[in-house]
């Protein structure tokens, strides 16, 4: 049975055991075995249907709809991930053959990417499909040939279990090693640990806030041998309001936002929590439409308890500080559970006196800096710690007089979007989920897509290796046939 209840070390122990053992026969699965198994999962989790989607409705307040889109991502990041490995090219099979008559002579040298051993994957409270059990970590990490250990949240444990039966289903019916993948439902602190600090465990991938992500890396950190934590911390994702575009369309970008701001409560970790422009007649009417569409949104319910109460918390706290002004709240009172959108503003000034500002609240509120000159604006984007994403609204005009402002944005974000919202992470081979810390705890990565699988491999180099002792990648005759950087030409076979 693929659910465990953990209570001691002993047990966690056991799990790891397990976990390295089935690694030493997954990783040497064939690149199609693997990608039936992916296919499998999914076909597996389509087939619950609407028990597994009524199951996370009741568990997370999430909409039907919402959860249906969110199961379709999962699927197909498990279908790509499948896809990638039958055309096989994302392990960066390199041969340099030998020439035996250069001074010194030089070996016979091949490369590629191999799996690191077992990841634990620590599943996130707002996606409980796309970033938890089957989410993008454990269909990377399985492509790549590592074996998994997936912590469930508790925020959604039942869903987790569904899940996690259906993976174990395509595990026996796909014939792969037994302990490739385990479920663990300890919702302990000290299970966390144990698992991160345990000796078989490679690496860690999260996504959650900045305190549990910074304490499993931590640590990882504090280990005899340290472990890579790929963790997402979250990011209040800047928004840069040009003057140009402010003056033309003020009243859709108000709309615009409004939606973004409060798209599913705000629970996103693209959510635009911090919106920045120059103070013009263009910016203030802007204001006056976002703080009209947000007093028509009503409230909705938040994920669990926990992120409710945060969030309040957070957000009053934020509207106490210095020179913080409240803009627009929802009109309608929050029930139970539910969060009250909200706008608030501040001068650069002062928000560049207090770093408590730039501190993310998870939900539906967002902060307005309203800055006297463009140094000042600039000073206030580069004072932001890492972020996801930032965003420039502008048009060609803006984008032509402010190009010092737009060099800026690499250094600050992993995504730059023009004239969009932050919220929505495309499922592709160019998408970067992840920046600079504290948004991720490794900017050289992303999350989301198929370079996702990078995070859990290493090269290898085999010098003067036998042909027949190299991994098939790296053979003569390319059994795979995958395309392969041959003396610094591609080649296929």
């Amino acid at each position: 049975m693929m659910t465990n209840t953990l209570h001691s070390p002993e047990q966690i122990d056991h799990v790891m055991q397990q976990a390295a053992a089935a690694f030493a026969a997954y990783q040497k699965t064939s690149p199609v075995q693997k990608a039936v198994f992916l296919e499998t999962i999914a076909a597996n989790i389509e087939a619950l249907g609407d028990v597994l989607i009524n199951k996370a409705a009741e568990e997370t307040n999430l909409p039907a709809a919402r959860l249906t889109g969110e199961r379709g991502r999962t699927t197909m990041q498990l279908r790509m991930f499948a896809q990638m490995l039958r055309e096989g090219s994302w392990v960066e099979a390199t041969v340099d053959t030998a020439i035996p008559d250069k001074t010194p002579p030089r070996p016979d040298i091949r490369k590629m990417l191999v799996p690191m051993g077992t990841v634990v994957v620590f599943g996130a409270s707002n996606f409980p499909f796309a970033y938890s059990t089957a989410g993008g970590d454990t269909a990377s990490a399985l492509a790549a040939g590592c074996t998994v250990v997936v912590k469930a949240h508790p925020a959604h444990l039942q869903t987790s279990i569904l899940v996690a039966d259906a993976i174990a289903a395509a595990i026996v019916t796909t014939g792969m090693p037994e302990h490739c993948f385990q479920h663990i439902t300890d919702a302990s602190f000290e299970a966390g640990k144990a698992l991160v600090q345990h000796p078989h465990t490679a690496a860690v991938g999260f996504t959650g806030s900045y305190t549990g992500g910074r304490a499993l890396y931590d640590y990882a950190a504090a280990r005899k041998n340290p472990i890579p934590v790929f963790a997402e911390m979250g990011s209040i994702n800047p928004v840069i309001l040009l003057p140009d575009t402010l003056s033309k369309n003020a009243e859709s970008l108000a709309k615009q936002y409004a939606g973004s701001i409060t798209l599913g409560m705000g629970q996103f970790c693209t959510n635009p929590g911090i919106l920045l422009g120059m103070a013009s007649e263009g910016l203030q009417q802007f204001l006056q439409a976002l703080a009209q569409e947000i007093s028509t949104i009503a409230p909705a319910r938040m994920l669990h308890a926990g992120i409710h109460k945060a969030y309040f918390e957070k957000m009053k706290t934020a509207l106490q500080q210095k020179g913080v002004k409240l803009l627009s709240q929802t009109a309608t009172a929050p029930g139970e559970l539910e969060a009250q959108p909200v706008i608030a503003t501040v001068d650069g000034a002062a928000f560049l006196l207090d770093p408590l500002l730039q501190e993310e609240v998870f939900g539906p509120y967002s902060l307005v800096v309203i800055c006297d000159t463009e140094a000042e604006l600039a000073a206030v984007w580069r004072s932001l710690t890492g972020q996801l994403t930032t965003t420039l609204m502008g048009t060609d005009a803006d984008f032509a007089a402010y190009a010092s402002l737009l060099d800026m944005a690499p250094s600050i974000a992993g995504r730059i979007v023009f004239n969009g919202v932050p919220t929505g992470v495309e499922v592709c081979a160019g998408m970067v989920h992840g920046g600079p810390f504290p948004a991720s705890t490794d900017s050289r990565f992303t999350a989301v897509g198929i370079n996702a699988v990078k995070r859990w491999v290493r090269p290898v180099c085999y010098q003067n290796c036998p042909d027949v002792l190299l991994p098939e990648a790296l053979q003569a005759a390319n059994p795979l046939g995958i395309w392969r950087l041959v003396n610094n030409e591609w080649a296929r076979a």
